[in-house]
């Protein structure tokens, strides 16, 4: 594991009912306090520390190391999957020619994601984890 990756602050947009799902199953998972995610779909977020406009943050998945690197796109859920203990399912997408697809498929995911959620936020909303600070629940789970 990269220790110079944690803690690592998770941009997300809090607007975004698969982006919310995503961050529940994570933040469920982070045991370990590896993960700090901050919802930049306020009115109040300031882009300024991270060097990027807000519309560019919304439009690409973000992330800052604990060194202060920015990470992009399927290299932020790389990290965040093995912040998680969970890195190992996505090594593969490191290897040379799946590294390609799965950055063009996460720039198509990225460019229809506002539309997609709005379609299938329903059942992204149904599934996602209700979290109260740190604890988090499985939907229905009533503990």
């Amino acid at each position: 594991m990269d220790t110079q990756a944690y803690p690592m602050e998770f941009l997300y947009d809090g607007e975004c009912a698969i982006c919310r799902f995503d961050v529940a199953h994570l933040r469920r998972h982070d045991r370990h306090g590896r993960l700090r995610f901050i919802d930049i779909s306020g009115a109040d977020f300031d882009p300024t520390p991270y060097g990027r406009s807000k519309a560019e943050l919304l439009a690409r998945i973000t992330a800052r190391r604990a060194d202060g690197r920015i990470v992009e796109g399927p290299e932020v859920f790389r990290l965040a999957l093995a912040a998680n203990g969970l890195g190992w399912l996505v090594a593969p997408t490191r290897w040379p020619g799946l590294a390609c697809i799965t950055e063009a498929s996460y720039r198509c995911f990225a460019r229809h994601r506002v539309q997609l959620s709005r379609r299938f936020g329903g059942i992204f909303a149904r599934l996602t984890p209700v979290c109260d600070g740190d604890v988090c629940q499985r939907p229905g789970s009533g503990s």
